[in-house]
């Protein structure tokens, strides 16, 4: 029940802290793999709080509640509810409020989230005929004054701010902290204990902007704590599309580090842990008139990489009280082999390996409630089971190690270490997820506009795609980035789809055992092979749909073809739902086979909603009664989601010869 605040006034005046971000996951695997995630990360890290994400407009309201519950009730940890007010009615905020309450959660980030919609939509996405109904945030200060004066200080309230300046949607191309700050001031002064930033990577943009608060003409930032966003660098294309999203420069030094391995995940990532710990010991090493330097991780569910950050920088805080597992146990120093860059040392306790090695063989029939037996219990082994090699001991040491991908068993607890985008295990906290804030555009109103202006037919429809296609337009609303080179292998099957009318938002080609280091289609680790299955997944009528299921389900086609479809209402279809279908792997030396991209009933299920969401908040866009608005809604409530996958890898062109037979 303890206050972000009250902790960091709490320690020591040159102490430091760090907090983890996390999302509840897209399936229920997901959340269970999460959970002994959470455990483990905080047993082995120990974060002075956690923060957990809300959807935009509340769209994960329940989950995010949930996910809430766990880490504060569940494993004790001090957890801050994210809240986005716009597009959420005074009912939807109140009742989050309540909720946190009544689960002890007494800290809150107030953000505004997505930027406004028309005002002729409620929270739920339907018109309002025109009313404005209770709606009433508008601004994160909005929320800010409604909590306080609604609940006074009971909660410890949070903010966001920009280093590099908050591309807004009435400044798109126009990021500048100047015009950022009276926005921040007001917040600050309505009631804020405490501020967070977006996630960057130019550290000096971070300290020009952190200096500028400290000394602003209001006074209002000069104690108040104010927390650098980081997240680790979990592999390039998620770098890329994260920073592109958030407006975050990517300098040109990290850009030079990491181009030549862009391609291997495992260099990515060994060199994004690198750079991160130096963006931390920078930020730590610069004066500020506050001693107490806390750091914020979006970890996007995973833990390897944030976890070796924390320990190499020093970040993990000591045992309060000796324990149990040996944490008491004195400090070993190779400093040969622990020294790290700028002078501090990298130490491990010895209790790695302090728990009993040899133990008494007793026989198992003894009174369990001996004295004896309760004071001894660490050094003996019962009969029917000596000879069999104990677990590893859970020391806080050996959980960190496996937060860290040590070992075989850090291998299992990191298995899902590479983030793929939505085409990767639905069994991952981190499936299908880049920002854990829920189904949105990713681009402002006026950006939506610009790039897909308003279509009033299906043929407008078709431009947009076949734009996107010829590489003539940056972002369709289901895909916020260009094509990728491999694309262009398949453009003109893709294009003459599009001519049909289906509507294609991702594809691959087949590849049959290519190097890694191709140009085009390589990935991983050099001197191995890689290998594609063809797929794509459009969107087509439903009158073509009734069409094409038969034809993938001949006796010519059914051995060779899966397919996933479903549609708006809930409806779903699949030649075996059951199936679990790998359509890219890797084989390099030394490792065991890749699977990277897997497509499964799970995860489509899940990205259902998500692709049909995504026509609502396109919708949105414009007015409820306007020719564009009634097209898109129109093509949601007919369009079926269709992913068809064809195992005859080695035949170059056997999916689209099936798909584009007349």
């Amino acid at each position: 029940m303890e206050k972000i605040t009250d902790k960091i006034a709490a320690l020591p005046e040159d102490g430091t802290y760090f907090s983890l971000e996390f999302f509840p996951p897209k399936t229920q695997m997901g959340s269970a793999n999460l959970q002994a995630r959470l455990e483990r990360m905080s047993r082995a890290l120990r974060p002075l709080f956690v923060t957990v994400t809300w959807g935009a407009g509340g769209s994960t309201a329940t989950k995010s509640l949930e996910l809430a519950e766990i880490c504060q009730r569940q494993l004790g940890l001090t957890t801050c509810l994210h809240l986005t007010c716009t597009n959420s009615s005074k009912a939807v905020v109140d009742d989050a409020l309540e909720q946190a309450k009544a689960l002890g959660v007494r800290n809150i980030l107030a953000l505004r989230g997505d930027p406004p919609r028309s005002e002729e939509y409620n929270e739920d996405g339907l018109p309002t005929g025109g009313d404005k109904g209770e709606e009433e945030f508008v601004w994160a200060v909005d929320l800010v004054k409604y909590i306080r004066k609604t609940y006074g200080d009971y909660f410890c309230v949070g903010v966001a701010a920009y280093p590099e300046g908050h591309s807004d949607q009435s400044h798109p191309d126009d990021q500048n902290v100047e015009v950022d700050l009276p926005y921040l001031v007001e917040k600050t002064k309505a009631g804020a204990d405490f501020i967070m930033t977006q996630l960057f990577f130019d550290v000096e943009a971070y300290t020009r902007f952190e200096k500028r608060l400290r000394e602003h003409e209001s006074g209002v930032f000069k104690s108040i704590p104010i927390i650098p966003g980081l997240m680790p660098i979990q592999g390039y294309q998620t770098l890329r599309r994260t920073t592109k999203l958030s407006h975050a420069k990517l300098p040109q030094q990290v850009l030079e580090r990491l181009d030549p391995i862009k391609g291997d995940d495992e260099a990515v990532k060994n060199v994004g842990v690198d750079i991160l710990s130096e963006i931390v010991e920078i930020i730590r090493d610069t004066a500020s008139p506050v001693a107490r330097r806390g750091f914020h991780f979006y970890t996007l569910n995973l833990e390897k990489a944030v976890a070796q950050i924390i320990e190499r920088t020093d970040l993990i805080p000591p045992a309060d009280t000796p324990s149990s597992e040996s944490d008491e146990a004195i400090e070993v120093v190779d400093m040969a082999a622990t020294l790290k860059p700028g002078g501090r040392d990298r130490r491990r306790l010895s209790s790695v390996n302090s728990a009993p090695h040899n133990r008494i063989v007793v026989d198992r029939s003894r009174d369990p409630s001996s004295s004896a037996v309760s004071r001894n219990a660490n050094y003996e082994a019962p009969s029917d089971s000596a000879g069999i090699p104990g677990d590893r001991p859970t020391t806080r040491a050996n959980t960190l190690a496996i937060s860290e991908g040590e070992g075989s068993l850090g291998r299992e607890a990191t298995w899902d270490d590479f983030p793929n985008g939505r085409w990767g295990d639905a069994r991952s906290p981190a499936f299908g997820e880049i920002d854990g804030y829920g189904v949105s555009l990713h681009v402002s109103i006026p950006q939506a506009l610009k790039l897909w202006g308003y279509p009033t037919t299906a043929a407008d429809i078709n431009d947009i795609f076949l734009r996107h296609v010829r590489g003539e337009l940056d972002a369709i609303p289901w895909s916020e980035e260009g094509l990728r080179p491999e694309t262009n292998v398949i453009k003109d099957q893709l294009s003459k789809l599009i001519d049909k009318g289906w509507w294609t938002v991702a594809s691959q080609p087949a590849v049959n055992g290519l190097p890694s280091s191709d140009p085009i289609v390589g990935w991983g680790p050099k001197n191995g092979f890689v290998f594609q299955k063809p797929f794509v997944e459009l969107f087509l009528p439903s009158s073509a749909w009734k069409k094409l299921k038969p034809r993938l389900e001949t006796p010519e086609n059914k051995n060779w073809i899966t397919y996933f479809a479903g549609d708006a209402r809930g409806a779903f279809e699949a030649s075996d739902e059951e199936s679990v279908n790998p359509v890219t792997w890797g084989c390099f030396q030394g490792k065991e086979i890749v699977t990277p991209t897997i497509i499964e009933g799970v995860s489509f299920r899940a990205w259902i909603e998500e692709a049909f969401g995504i026509w609502g908040e396109w919708e949105r866009v414009y007015p409820a009664r306007s020719p564009t608005a009634k097209l898109l809604r129109g093509l949601r409530e007919d369009v079926w989601l269709v992913n068809i996958i064809h195992h005859g890898y080695v035949e170059g062109d056997a999916l689209w010869d099936v798909l584009l037979e007349e």
